[in-house]
């Protein structure tokens, strides 16, 4: 509450919780009724965190009807107070998080299945180091066919990529200007931003976070940041996973490595290759891509993304300073020695997407996993296992894991496949054009 005392201006607030798909669920309270969130919460249904694509309610739930679509308590995160700078009127964001009345965590809230894999590291006194990479595209989607938008310094439309193009930055500058600004009043550690191989596709990196739910928090509100300056300005920002079928679509790296209790990166152990520990949590990771890839491809639109020749792994497999792998080992000192897992699209919940990598690791690591060796040369060449190749290959290959039911309780898991379900069946209605127009703000 301080901090609305630090902000007069702020006259109205937002309490928002992510969804399964990442969606902002939520509400918006007058500023001076805020202290009530803090001490008793807010109440929305449960089913509300397990709503499709379209914000519909899923059909064979137990969640709505057969439980009276009875409410959930949301308490606010530790995260607290932040502005919301694409909104005209000063306004604050308050991130909450779905609790049983009794103040258990509710299973299908994908922040607390993030939790829970933390706390399944704490347990055994590792503690996950987190970083995520953001690719998007700056788009015009004010006509039929998606463009990119004119320069606000020039007029001028760019018809192709230009990566790490300084001019392409600079045509936008004055829009990344207001993002950075925006960054730091948010406490989102952005870092580098580079112009990607798309016509208007650009990177920020995100620095490495001790704290795995603060990664994630970071990434979700960035990617909601990002959106809603982007319309600011007079053009969208998209996540989604291809908006352009001619060109690479939208990816969202993941580097992590873990700790241990005296601070020490257990990948590390003085060599090149890194240690045991970092070989164990490849091959969980390797292990469990099948069953993960509905997290990391969650949406039609996806699959469109994963496929050979263009920038987005397909194959199962391992390498040193290889872009063509599924988990790419960098080249680093040994003391930074991590993993960066290259398969989720920008389209992901970042909180499932993390829970996913690093409970595969965790199980790689108790398990004492050993790898195939890594691979050498273009991946996409090797006639290795491929990920599941279309969206209802990967419902069922995530259905059948049983690394997801280690890793996941048992409600989300059920509450993800109905969900995911219920889109596969009607998206079949939708044209391409409207699956893009459905997906180019939602995602």
């Amino acid at each position: 509450m301080d901090w609305l005392k630090e902000h007069p201006e702020v006259r109205t607030i937002r309490v928002a919780a992510a969804d399964l798909n990442g969606v902002a669920r939520g509400k918006r309270i007058p500023a001076r009724f805020a202290s009530k969130v803090f001490s008793e919460g807010t109440r929305f249904p449960f089913s509300v965190m397990n709503l499709d694509i379209w914000g519909e309610d899923i059909e064979e739930s137990p969640l709505v009807f057969e439980t009276g679509d009875c409410d959930g308590l949301l308490l606010p995160t530790e995260r607290g107070f932040l502005p919301m700078p694409w909104l005209e009127a000063p306004t604050a964001l308050l991130p909450i998080w779905m609790h049983h009345m009794d103040g258990r965590p509710y299973a299908g809230d994908p922040r607390q299945a993030l939790a829970r894999v933390v706390d399944r590291y704490a347990a055994q006194g590792l503690r996950p180091v987190v970083a995520t990479e953001l690719e998007f595209f700056l788009i015009d989607d004010s006509g039929k066919t998606l463009r990119v938008p004119p320069s606000p310094r020039s007029g001028k439309r760019r018809s192709g990529g230009e990566t790490l193009s300084l001019r392409a930055l600079d045509a936008f500058d004055v829009f990344f200007t207001k993002l950075y600004e925006a960054c730091e009043a948010m406490d989102i550690p952005a870092d580098t931003a580079i112009s990607e191989a798309g016509p208007g596709q650009f990177e920020i990196n995100l620095m490495h976070q001790a704290d795995p739910l603060k990664a994630a928090d970071d990434t979700w509100l960035f990617k909601m940041l990002v959106k809603g300056l982007a319309r600011q300005h007079g053009f969208a920002a998209s996540f989604m996973a291809k908006p352009y079928d001619m060109w690479a679509g939208n990816g969202m790296h993941t580097h992590f490595s873990i700790l241990d209790e005296t601070g020490e990166n257990i990948f590390n152990d003085g060599s090149d290759k890194g240690s045991d520990a970092l070989r164990q949590a490849v091959a969980g990771c390797l292990e469990a891509l099948p069953g993960s890839t509905l997290v990391f491809a969650p949406h039609q639109n996806s699959f469109t993304r994963l496929v050979p020749n263009a920038h987005a792994p397909t194959g199962i497999g391992w390498a040193y300073e290889n872009r063509t792998a599924a988990l790419r080992i960098p080249a680093s000192g040994p003391a930074a020695r991590r993993i960066e897992h290259r398969v989720a699209g920008g389209d992901v919940n970042p909180y499932l997407m993390i829970a996913a990598i690093l409970g595969a690791a965790l199980v790689g690591i108790e398990d004492e996993m050993t790898p195939e060796d890594p691979i050498i040369g273009n991946a996409y060449s090797l006639g290795l296992p491929q990920l599941p190749a279309t969206w209802n290959m990967a419902i069922n290959s995530f259905a059948n894991c049983p690394i997801i039911r280690r890793v996941f309780e048992e409600e989300l898991v059920e509450n993800f496949l109905m969900t995911k379900r219920q889109e596969l069946h009607y998206m079949a209605e939708l044209s391409e054009e409207e699956q893009t127009e459905l997906y180019l703000d939602t995602v």
